[in-house]
């Protein structure tokens, strides 16, 4: 390895910091000022390198160089990812978990979760035509644990929804947090993961039988590639790594609405209902707003790309938010413009809002297609089947905070059905 180049180092002790501060800009500005697609910096006290664009995604999810197993930081695990869950796994292992998430993505799976996510919507605008103002991000939440927990086969009473709400978005609200916050979070995973561990022996024991084809009944009876039956708290973890994500899809509703307001004449196109047009709305506000900022792997071995060395072990994050945006992917990339949509070639490396690669083969997030259905019924809900008024309101938006949340969080006004 010795024909290699000077990899672009960000000079000082520790960048922790300013990644903090820059939140979802820190690797897009200095991919910026050092003209690279990859640098060096340290966060935590340890080398880091950064890397961002098409070809540093499909290198990233290159399973024969980048691993995920003891990557993301114990931090995230307490509060985001949980222990052992399947975004920690490589290789066979990997590959065998994922295909139990994938089993549950079938069309007829998908069109129940949007008959579902159809259902909470009506239910939800029923009660908000009585109420004198709507919180979007919190009531959407709601809408999103009650459609989690349906799907997934999780039994659930009325009187818990606002708490297991709470604490299902206090995992992802928390995860780039530290101090009360972050407790906040990791006391929230514990106490799901207690009660999911409980739902899912009395599942073994037969005391609960939920639908076969639900996460809770296939998870509850997955075996590892030895034979055994996940452990409890395993498949406890993995049954909240479907609530979890479901529940977090209010950003993207609250992103929705904002881009509706924002954009009226996009609005007169989504009344028409043309299914293709409102899934390159959908798919525009996923590349434009801010949701994940990077993903993180570790090198699995030595290797050379564009010359530069690549050591075992180094921490490695991927820019989601900055490939998303890269002029040299897209034109206009800070353009809000979904008719770009209709001449994307579909690469798995060159828009990643949640992960990049292959589905079954890679680490690219099985709930992708979930996250676009949801996403949809919403749109439609928020275009032509309820009117509302948007006040005066704080709709500006963090690109710090992670997640980034409009700051009113989007108050509506006089919600009622569409005649």
């Amino acid at each position: 390895m010795s024909n290699t180049n000077k990899m672009p180092i960000e000079e000082g002790i520790d960048h922790s910091f300013s990644l903090m501060r820059e939140g979802y800009m820190y690797i897009l500005n200095r991919r910026k000022s050092f003209n690279s697609d990859v640098f060096e910096t340290r966060l935590l006290g340890k080398k880091a390198i950064c890397m961002g664009g098409l070809e540093a995604a499909e290198i990233f999810y290159d399973t024969e160089k980048f691993k995920r197993k003891d990557a993301a930081p114990n931090r995230a695990v307490q509060t985001l990812f949980g222990k052992n869950g399947v975004q920690g796994l490589d290789g066979q292992a990997h590959k065998y978990r994922k295909e139990m998430f994938m089993s549950i993505m079938s069309p007829d799976g998908l069109e129940k979760l949007t008959s579902i996510t159809e259902k909470q919507w009506e239910i939800a605008l029923d009660k908000w035509k009585n109420m004198n103002k709507v919180i979007l991000y919190e009531e959407a939440k709601e809408i999103m644990c009650k459609t989690a927990c349906q799907w997934a086969g999780v039994p659930v009473e009325e009187n818990e929804i606002k708490g297991l709400t709470k604490d299902l978005g206090a995992m992802f609200e928390s995860a780039a947090a530290v101090g009360p916050a972050h407790w906040l979070g990791r006391n929230a995973r514990n106490r799901v993961e207690q009660w999911i561990g409980e739902l899912i022996d009395r599942v073994r024991d037969g005391k609960v039988t939920p639908p076969e084809n639900t996460a809770l009944h296939k998870f509850s009876w997955h075996r590892d590639l030895e034979g055994n039956l996940l452990d409890t708290e395993t498949a406890a973890v993995e049954v909240i790594n479907i609530l979890r994500p479901i529940v977090a899809i209010a950003i993207f509703i609250n992103f929705i609405a904002l881009a509706v307001y924002h954009y009226p004449e996009e609005r007169k196109k989504l009344e028409t209902r043309e299914e293709k047009y409102t899934q390159m709305f959908v798919q525009e506000v996923r590349r434009s707003y801010p949701f994940f900022p990077f993903v993180v792997a570790l090198v699995k071995k030595d290797f050379i790309w564009k010359g530069y060395k690549f050591e075992e072990g180094t921490l490695t994050l991927l820019d989601v938010y900055g490939t998303n945006h890269d002029p040299k992917i897209w034109e206009n990339p800070d353009v809000f413009n979904p008719d770009r949509f209709s001449k994307w070639e579909g690469s798995p490396f060159s828009f990643i809002p949640q992960g990049g690669g292959d589905y079954f083969m890679g680490h690219r997030c099985a709930g992708e297609w979930v996250t676009i259905e949801v996403m949809k019924v919403s749109l439609d809900f928020l275009t032509n089947q309820m009117e509302y008024e948007i006040p005066e309101q704080d709709l500006s938006f963090s690109m710090v905070s992670m997640p980034s949340i409009p700051h009113s969080k989007v108050e509506l006004k006089n919600v009622k059905r569409r005649i």
